[in-house]
């Protein structure tokens, strides 16, 4: 299949015969700005031959808090787009804004110039013009839209996707709901990002102090205070900045989500929010995954799961008896929850359980391995057979084990032994700077790590080593060549990067792949934080054990100081992104292009 490069944008003026028709405030961009209080909470549905979308300025309010909002079609979330695999959809972009907008359609296949990336695959839709996608989907499942302009995605530009198969869908299910977690808040995301590069801490309301009652002994705290680092830095923004949303829903809203006793009932989670880890859970009632990314998986029951931004998972659910059942998103550093009923009868709200004690980082975050832990997943390559002057920095055959979890240090001298800066430990690739203050001493993958503060809990929780696709992969090769990316930063200066070289000063130098190459990935964390890195346009096979049955993801956590390794095949061409998918770690660098040749005879 041949692709060009052509403009996409058109005028406005195309719609002229329509002027005289009545138009709803959002399709005019009038929504009464700051203080219009039009935007309604909630999901449209659109689906059809032609899908219209249009941007527009207005005001949210949710727990006695109000704000500027960025929504679409009068709603946050804005319109679930419904579409079935094999049929055409033209989706129509409308920009009410007054400055540049976009949207990226999260995990779908379609050439790159729709992508919808401004300065990577387009140039951006100016105001009061429009982009037409033409797109007959290659895939179905659950997926993703928003904004790639700016920061507009924290102020509600977002939005789901479901994509019906062609045949029969493998998962049975008698009603299906979407659990949209994402967050609000009244400060201008360019005022959080300010702060954040003033004082990274500024909106940590759990730190460590001499009347707090973390489990920390003194040789503990003091190890922590001469390495300038804090065993609660769990997340940049969370509550009480955050209100958290369940498909624009705050927790005072009590939204409720029907059902019949003895229903499938198909939850359809997806991640939508800027900076925000959740780990769900229905507390009584069992979840069934049955899907991750969009893509099918073998069913495994979980109690728990943790989803990082950007991810998606579905699962089902049977409640069989009459009653309500909470929906509980707990944010990763514990501060705050999404809430949601699932009830079976209408005004019947469910309990919500306590926000539980916030976790703490421990040695293992560091990037330190002191033993325990099951071996790692990555089988080892035929080096004889790799390109190494294309490899840069060779991978070690193996990694080590996952670890235990507790921050117990007694095996560690606290006076000597860790230098966590040291970049003699980097390879050649990796630009030191000032851009970096933290190097693992000994990354492990940890793909069977179930999350932050979720390794001891009493019951199940997911981990990606339990993930293995529905289908055997017949047709997958042995990786061409492999190559290593680390995750670089600077907390203090809240500079985030790969390989310590943020956007700005790599955007002449993209990540260079041929067509239909199959690559080995490997990206090393070498920060305390844990970061949900997204490739556009591919998806990857996550490297975690279970060989054929690779399951493929769009979206990787990598937790902190530790690794994690994919294997993608190439066979999109075009220029693509890659990057954090933290909201505030990508404005701040952490993003790259990928560029897959075309294939030879492309126009």
């Amino acid at each position: 299949m041949k692709y060009s490069r052509r403009s996409m944008i058109r005028s406005l003026a195309a719609l002229s015969g329509l002027a005289a028709l009545p138009m709803p405030a959002w399709a005019t961009g009038k929504m009464g700005g700051h203080g219009g209080g039009l935007v309604r909470k909630g999901i449209n549905e659109l689906s059809g031959a032609n899908i219209d979308l249009h941007i527009a300025d207005g005001s949210f309010a949710t727990g006695g808090r109000s704000g500027h909002a960025i929504a679409v079609n009068g709603t946050i979330p804005g319109p679930l787009i419904r579409m079935k695999e094999g049929e055409q959809t033209i989706l129509s972009v409308h920009n009410m804004l007054d400055v540049d907008s976009s949207v990226h359609w999260h995990g779908l296949l379609l050439p790159f110039q729709f992508d919808g990336v401004p300065g990577i695959s387009f140039p951006g839709i100016k105001p009061g013009q429009r982009f037409d996608v033409p797109l007959t989907p290659r895939q179905s499942g659950t997926y993703w839209w928003h904004s790639h302009s700016g920061l507009q995605e924290q102020s509600g530009h977002y939005g789901p996707i479901i994509i019906d198969p062609a045949g029969p869908d493998p998962v049975q299910y008698d009603r299906e709901h979407i659990i949209l977690l994402s967050e609000f808040t009244p400060m201008h995301p360019h005022a959080i990002m300010k702060k954040l590069k003033v004082a990274e801490g500024y909106f940590s309301m759990q730190k460590t102090s001499a009347t707090d009652d973390y489990d920390l002994s003194g040789e503990e705290r003091r190890m922590w205070g001469k390495m300038r680092m804090m065993p609660t830095d769990i997340a940049d923004v969370s509550a009480p900045t955050y209100s958290y949303l369940i498909n624009g829903h705050g927790p005072d809203d009590g939204l409720e989500l029907p059902y019949s006793p003895g229903e499938r009932v198909r939850l359809r989670i997806i991640n939508g929010s800027a900076m925000t880890f959740f780990n769900i859970r229905l507390p009584g009632l069992p979840m069934t995954l049955v899907q991750a990314d969009g893509v099918n998986v073998q069913p495994v029951e979980v109690d728990e799961l943790q989803i990082g931004v950007a991810e998606t998972y579905d699962v089902i659910v049977t409640p069989t008896e009459a009653g309500a059942f909470a929906v509980a998103a707990e944010s990763m550093d514990r501060s705050g929850m999404a809430q949601a009923s699932l009830t079976s009868q209408p005004g019947r709200k469910a309990a919500f359980p306590a926000l539980r004690d916030p976790p703490l980082l421990t040695m293992v975050d560091m990037g330190m391995n002191h033993g325990g832990g099951d071996a790692g997943p990555v089988e080892p390559m035929d080096h004889s057979k790799m390109d190494h002057a294309a490899m840069g920095h060779a991978m070690p055959e193996s990694p080590p084990a996952d670890a235990h979890s507790g921050h117990d240090m007694s095996a560690m001298d606290m006076s000597s032994g860790m230098n966590m800066r040291d970049t003699s430990l980097l390879p050649d690739t990796v630009k030191v700077g000032p851009g970096i203050d933290m190097v693992a001493m000994s990354p492990q993958d940890r793909t069977g790590y179930p999350g932050l503060g979720l390794e001891d809990v009493p019951h199940r929780v997911l981990n990606y080593r339990l993930l293995k696709s529905l289908e055997m992969d017949h047709g997958k090769r042995a990786p061409d060549r492999e190559m290593e990316l680390h995750l670089t930063g600077n907390m203090e200066r809240y500079m985030w990067s790969f390989d310590g070289k943020k956007m700005s000063a790599v955007g002449d130098a993209p990540i260079r792949f041929g067509f239909n190459e199959r690559v080995r990935v490997k990206l090393v964390n070498d920060t305390m934080m844990a970061h949900p890195i997204h490739l556009h346009g591919m998806f990857f096979e996550l490297v975690n054990g279970q060989g054929h049955h690779q399951p493929k993801k769009h979206t990787v956590i990598v937790q902190p100081g530790s690794s994690a390794t994919f294997d993608v095949t190439t066979d999109e061409p075009g220029d693509w992104a890659f990057h954090c998918h933290l909201l505030y770690h990508m404005h701040a660098g952490m993003m790259q292009t990928v560029s897959v040749a075309f294939p030879e005879g492309a126009a």
